[in-house]
């Protein structure tokens, strides 16, 4: 499992599939953040001006590109992810991931990854992993009830899903030293505000996977960059 990740917010089909062509052989994962433009906004593709072409590909049983590559991961940031998420996995993601606040139908999600796609915590995570993301203000008393059925929690480092580059909030510092209280077996990844500076904090907190979405893409040598935050994991004792 990859501990650095980087993170596409793709604006075309186009876009993605020159982001994941540059990502080939520098990492083993990525995440490719999908935003509806109403949990989160502005819409990414495929929504918006994709969506039509997406829908036509999915039809036709089309897959996401490099599937065979990369291992992908699919951050849903949007309303009502339940009704998706078998879209992404035909297509080729292997981890799927649901923010706590986007849907009030989230059992029901859990249910049908178990029934359709026999996704068991813990068990084949290579073929399937699915896992939760929350928001910097919501309780993190909310994931509770579900975390005998994911494989991972990711907590938002930022205030506003769905942008690269905003600023990185410290208060999840905190919010990630009083879950690894309670729950030192789950493994925890952050997103948002990872940057060079904040990788330190983070991993200091307990987090065991970085996503990196801005100072991986605004770097001038992309490769020089992940190679600093993989040398940084190392030196907290992480290893892919």
């Amino acid at each position: 499992m990859g501990i650095i990740v980087p993170a596409i917010l793709p604006t075309s089909r186009h876009d993605l599939d020159e982001k994941l062509a540059r990502l080939v052989g520098l990492s083993t994962e990525v995440q490719i953040d999908i935003v509806d433009g109403k949990f989160a906004s502005p819409a990414t593709w495929p929504y918006g001006e994709g969506a039509v072409e997406f829908a036509k590909e999915s039809a036709a049983g089309g897959t996401l590109p490099y599937a065979g590559d990369l291992r992908i991961e699919m951050d849903l940031m949007i309303r009502d992810a339940e009704q998706v998420t078998g879209t992404w996995i035909a297509a080729g993601a292997s981890r799927i991931l649901a923010h706590i606040e986007s849907t009030n139908y989230l059992p029901r999600l859990i249910t049908d990854l178990k029934v359709k796609y026999g996704h068991e915590k813990g068990f084949a995570s290579d073929s399937l992993s699915f896992g939760l993301a929350i928001d910097i203000a919501t309780d993190s008393a909310l994931l509770e009830p579900y975390l005998n059925d994911v494989d991972y929690v990711q907590f938002m480092g930022i205030d506003h899903d769905g942008k690269q580059g905003e600023p990185f909030n410290p208060k999840v510092l905190d919010k990630i030293k009083a879950f690894r209280s309670k729950h030192d077996d789950i493994p925890v990844q952050v997103d948002g505000g990872v940057n060079l500076e904040t990788a330190p904090l983070l991993l200091a907190a307990g987090v065991s996977r970085l996503i990196v979405g801005s100072a991986l893409w605004h770097s001038p040598d992309m490769k020089a960059t992940y190679d600093r935050f993989i040398q940084m994991t190392e030196r907290h004792g992480l290893y892919t």
